[in-house]
């Protein structure tokens, strides 16, 4: 099905085309009807389906049929600055040849921001995509203006419930008009969230998409080992894959720190992401990570939702994640828009019984590949096991592994745009090339239309 077939507008037809989209995703079908009906909507999708344009491109059209100049229009609400970022960078691709403003409204960063945000607020800007605390932080000056509000997105509703902001988004919802569409979309759909979806939608439409499975294409992968063992097998698994895009999770700060600059010292080409970065220096290693120039990254889960880059390769779990939906959206960095890709969990003793239950929600456990001899015996994998700390070899008979990871070209360049482009203080200049961070004069200015031709979510 191709986005023609939806009869959207022209001026928003010829921005996904520059964006490189041409045939819709499964959500995307189901989604994009639903929200041009006017029906609230529920919708559960595994992360790299493509969700995000299918809320986005319906609400622009709706917008350029009608919207209100001097109120925000609609408003889009999500856990992460990273998430803002990433979906406002997809929102001025894809409404580049419309009048559409936006602001991405988030926390960090310098004064400039905050004053930024406030002029736009309070002027009106067509959507808004935000962090539920910094919102809080405008709407308590009281010059946001919602009156006109028409519609609400809550994007990761349980990635926000899990990070205890149900009370902030029922206290942005009270700012909000009653009267209004509204739309949640969810990896997961448990109780807290059904529990949420009743306050505040009106009969909806639900959609289920693939809940907690990762993408087919994603080729998994576990070394079971202790602690000492990780170090040396990140660097032998960096050397044997060799590939051109490695994005390493590590649990904690420390261990991102620690890892990166173990990485530097083996004359490894790698960079480190966490929240003690400032929003400039992070932006800045995400576009050199993007655009390839940085081939392995070392990242919190700061980044496991906020990070669209469709061309990683290989992933690995330096730490066990604290719980299977987060192993998911950390492994569905990669094998993205139909690519091939490969993902490594390390496995320390204490950190079995956490894998075990991320096995059970995958249904079918994760092939356990033999360590290396020249690190030494490993341990057992007996989860939920008194005697798992013993310190026997895994024994069975080992073999030598070589990472099937495909070290193969993959092109991300992007269909980049220039120009200015005006609408309520922004002005979207653009520039060519992989993720084209723009200029916005409103303080997002993410902008640029991306990807390969194809069908690639957003």
């Amino acid at each position: 099905m191709t986005f023609r077939d939806f009869g959207l507008d022209e001026g928003l037809l010829e921005g996904i085309d520059a964006s490189g989209y041409e045939n819709a995703t499964p959500v995307q079908e189901q989604v994009i009807p639903i929200i041009l009906n006017g029906k609230d909507l529920i919708a559960s999708a595994q992360t790299g389906t493509g969700k995000t344009a299918a809320f986005l491109l319906p609400i622009i059209n709706k917008l350029l049929a009608s919207r209100h100049d001097d109120q925000v229009n609609a408003l889009v609400i999500v856990p992460t600055r990273e998430l803002a970022i990433q979906i406002a960078q997809n929102l001025e691709g894809l409404s580049y040849f419309t009048p559409i403003s936006s602001i991405a409204v988030y926390g960090g960063g310098d004064g400039s921001n905050f004053s930024n945000e406030k002029q736009a607020l309070s002027k009106g800007a067509d959507i808004v995509i935000c962090t539920p605390g910094r919102m809080i932080a405008h709407l308590n000056m009281g010059y946001v203006k919602m009156k006109g509000l028409q519609f609400l997105v809550l994007d990761e509703a349980d990635r926000m419930l899990d990070m205890g902001f149900f009370d902030d988004i029922m206290k942005i919802i009270s700012f909000l008009p009653p009267k209004r569409q509204n739309l949640l979309f969810s990896a997961t759909m448990p109780v807290k969230i059904r529990e949420l979806a009743r306050k505040i939608l009106h009969e909806p439409e639900e959609v289920n998409i693939a809940i907690s499975k990762p993408p087919a294409k994603i080729v998994q992968k576990a070394f079971v080992v202790y602690e000492t063992q990780k170090n040396p097998l990140v660097k032998w698994l960096l050397k044997s894959t060799n590939l051109k895009s490695t994005l390493i999770f590590c649990s904690k700060k420390h261990n991102v720190k620690q890892l990166t600059a173990e990485l530097k010292r083996a004359r490894f080409n790698v960079k480190e992401i966490h929240s003690d970065l400032d929003q400039a220096s992070r932006e800045d290693v995400l576009l050199e990570f993007k655009s390839r120039r940085l081939p392995i990254l070392v990242a919190t889960d700061i980044l496991s939702r906020g990070i669209d880059i469709d061309s990683i390769e290989m992933v690995i779990n330096y730490d066990v994640p604290n719980d299977g939906e987060d192993y998911i959206h950390r492994i569905g960095r990669t094998a993205r828009a139909e690519t091939d890709g490969i993902a490594f969990t390390f496995i320390s003793e204490k950190e079995q019984n956490k894998f075990n239950s991320i096995e059970a929600l995958l249904g079918k456990p994760v092939d356990k590949e033999p360590v290396p001899e020249e690190f030494g015996p490993a341990p057992e994998y007996t989860p939920r096991s008194k005697s798992n700390r013993s310190g026997g070899g895994r024994g069975g008979n080992r073999r030598n592994f070589k990472p099937s990871g495909n070290s193969g070209n993959r092109s991300s360049g992007g269909h980049g745009h220039s120009g200015n482009r005006s609408g309520h203080g922004q002005s979207g200049q653009r520039h060519g090339g992989h993720s084209g961070h723009g200029n916005s004069g409103h303080g997002s200015g993410h902008g640029g239309g991306q990807g390969n031709r194809g069908s690639k979510p957003a």
